[in-house]
Order: C-alpha cells, then sequence, then structure tokens
C-alpha cells in the first residue's frame, strides 16, 4: 500500500468525524441549545436593520441603567433574531420554572401516561411553603380533591407552590422535568427541585412539613444567623440551582409557541393558561398596548438584608397583526424598589411594541391574536 493511499485513509475518516460534528447540529435546530445557536450567530453576525439596530440598543440602554443584575432577551420570532443584554448568563428562575413542570406533565398527557381528568387529593402532608391559596382550603376542610387540569391552572395562573409541587410528584421528581428539557435541546435551562427544598436552602434551612403551618417558616428564617442566612443567599445567586438563561427561556417560549414542545392540544392549552395568569399584572403586561395579546409567568424570590433575588417576568406578546415575541427578563438581585422593576420591565416591552411597527410598517397581517394558539378561552380546565 502506497504512502498516498495511507495518508487518505487516515485522513479521510478524520474530515468526515469533523464534518458531522459541525453539520449534524445544523440539521435539528429544534434540538440544539439556544445558547450555541445565539454564541453562533454573534461570532458571524448578520447585518442588522435599523429597527433592529434601535431596538438592540433599546435593551443594552434599559439593562445597563437598571440598577442590578438583570439579564434581558427579546425574540423575534418572525424574523427568528434575539437581541439579548446578559442574555448567556444564568439566572435564578424562581416561578418562572413552574412552566417546565406543566410541560412535562402536558408531555405526559401526549405520550398517554397522564390522565388530566385523573382525580387527586391534596392533604396536610402536600403544602408547601410561600404562595400556596389552595392551603386556605386544605386548613379548613382537612383536604382538597381536585384533578391535575386544576392543578396546573392553579400553578401556572395563580403561581401556587403547593399545586405545582403535587404535579412535580405526579410527573416523576425533578429529574424528570429535568430530562424533558434536557430532550428537548434545552439542557442549558436548570430546573433545580421543589419550592420546599430550594426556598429551604436560600433561607439556610433544611425543610421540616411543620414549616407549612401558618407563619413556622419565616418565625424558622428569623431565627437562623445573618451569617448562615448571606452564606445560603450569596450562594443560591452565584451558582443557583434553578439558573436559566434570559436567552434560553426566550427560546424554550418560541418553541412553545410554535409547537415544537408539545401536542397542537397540550400547546393550546398551556397557551390558553399562561393568557390568564393572575400574578405580575404590572409587570410584562402593564407595558403592552390593551389590542396586544399577553402570554406570561412571574417569578418572584426571598429577600435578604434589603435585597431582592429573582425577580422575574417572561411571556409571549403578540401584536394585533399577529406577530409574536419572546420576552424574557430576569433580575437576579436588586435593591431597587418594586415600582422601578415594573417600569423596567414595561419599558422593555414598551421598545420591542416600537420596534414591530418599525420593523414590519405597511408588512401584511399574519392573523389577530385571536387567532394565534392559546388565544380561545376554551382551554380553562
Amino acid at each position: 500500500m502506497t504512502l498516498p493511499f495511507r495518508f487518505l485513509l487516515i485522513v479521510i475518516p478524520i474530515l468526515l468525524l469533523a464534518l458531522m460534528v459541525v453539520w449534524l447540529p445544523r440539521m435539528d435546530p429544534v434540538r440544539s441549545d439556544p445558547l450555541v445557536e445565539q454564541a453562533a450567530s454573534e461570532v458571524e453576525p448578520v447585518p442588522l436593520t435599523p429597527a433592529e439596530q434601535a431596538l438592540d440598543r433599546d435593551i443594552s440602554r434599559i439593562g445597563g441603567t437598571f440598577s442590578g443584575h438583570v439579564g434581558i432577551a427579546v425574540q423575534d420570532l418572525q424574523a427568528e433574531r434575539t437581541f439579548h443584554f446578559n442574555g448567556l448568563q444564568l439566572f435564578p428562575q424562581q416561578s418562572v420554572s413552574k412552566l417546565w413542570v406543566t410541560m412535562t406533565a402536558l408531555d405526559a398527557v401526549d405520550r398517554g401516561n397522564l390522565d388530566l381528568a385523573e382525580p387527586v387529593v391534596l392533604r396536610s402532608a402536600d403544602l408547601t411553603v410561600f404562595y400556596q391559596p389552595v392551603r386556605r382550603i386544605v386548613v379548613r376542610d382537612g383536604s382538597f380533591s381536585s384533578s391535575y387540569a386544576d392543578l396546573i391552572d392553579r400553578a401556572i395562573t395563580q403561581s401556587d407552590n403547593t399545586a405545582n409541587d403535587r404535579i412535580l410528584r405526579r410527573v416523576g421528581g425533578p429529574e424528570t422535568v429535568q430530562d424533558f428539557l434536557d430532550s428537548n435541546g434545552l439542557a442549558s435551562i436548570r430546573f433545580g427541585t421543589d419550592e420546599r427544598t430550594k426556598q429551604s436552602a436560600i433561607a439556610g434551612l433544611e425543610w421540616r412539613q411543620s414549616y407549612s403551618v401558618g407563619p413556622a417558616f419565616f418565625d424558622a428564617r428569623d431565627r437562623v444567623s445573618d451569617d448562615v442566612r448571606r452564606a445560603a443567599f450569596e450562594s443560591y445567586l452565584a451558582d443557583p440551582l434553578d439558573g436559566a438563561p434570559p436567552v434560553a427561556i426566550a427560546e424554550a417560549l418560541a418553541r412553545l409557541f410554535k409547537g415544537d414542545l408539545l401536542s397542537a392540544a397540550s400547546t393550546e392549552r398551556l397557551l390558553g393558561t399562561l393568557s390568564r395568569t393572575k400574578s405580575g399584572p404590572r409587570r410584562l403586561k402593564a407595558g403592552a398596548p390593551e389590542s396586544w395579546l399577553v402570554r406570561h409567568k412571574t417569578g418572584t424570590g426571598q429577600f435578604f438584608d434589603g435585597e431582592q433575588s429573582g425577580y422575574n417576568d417572561v411571556g409571549l406578546i403578540t401584536s394585533p397583526e399577529g406577530r409574536t415575541y419572546a420576552v424574557a427578563v430576569m433580575i437576579a438581585r436588586t435593591r431597587t424598589p418594586t415600582p422601578e422593576r415594573m417600569e423596567m420591565m414595561q419599558e422593555v416591552v414598551r421598545r420591542t411594541v416600537a420596534y414591530d411597527a418599525a420593523q414590519y410598517e405597511g408588512q401584511a397581517s399574519t392573523g389577530s391574536p385571536e387567532d394565534r394558539p392559546g388565544a380561545s378561552e376554551e382551554t380553562t380546565p
């Protein structure tokens, strides 16, 4: 065998392997992680239109002038382009992570492993911490009989921690939720764990079921020394167990809207539920004109020493013409008063609306918001 021929036998397989590494991820864009996609787009950036340049500057200005550590991502689903500020960094999600629990449950429905009409009974042993409106019913009546469809509605629209954690246990726990994210190319989103475990750790505590009763959790937290609380608080913010990049969350919402994550029926159900979210009415939603449709999920973390952790709102906003944007605004930590945080979030939406008007001036409608997935109230459980 000649030397040149042996050389080709060695080199050709190496070249083929290199081509596979480079091109296979591109052949399945739905499964590629949004962080990889965004980083690649910034290595070889495509020229921006004047409207895109303006939105990019606006997002940088809003993020850069806010007093706190904030991450912002806005994805134009029509142009498949994302604009961001600190969008590749990990930010604590807090109750934004309820989205992934519900998606995992609906994926189980799609696979025939869960019937949303399945009965479920909540008792005192199921109660969690912080916001859980269902607790009043359990305390009053001793138990609460419901269905998983109802618990999903409560977890998303009311951000009920007990409803969310019961769904989480039914689908198989935190590992199952993370597997759902990983298998859909969203591994850069960390689910973390259940609310009881997470909130206790952030406070420097280990969970006890007695903390679910009355002010017991707050009383126990007050007894933790400042040194221990500070160490736990800073540890969480430095490496949040439920951390996610805003760019990845915006992409996940975009994939949900396009039907890439769930069946058509489950997509419709979740988008409809998000349109009825009651929490955070003065965050993203207050920045949108009344003619725009807003579907969103909030997240709010703990305070320590006057500093807020994990103050978030993420969602999909749709214009009267049917154009949709995925928006994620996530504050890791800040001492800024709440009204100023909400105003910052509203400004992100207002700048996105202004971008829509400039970028698509004179273009034909793609359908009204009411014609888009999830706009119908028929998805109410």
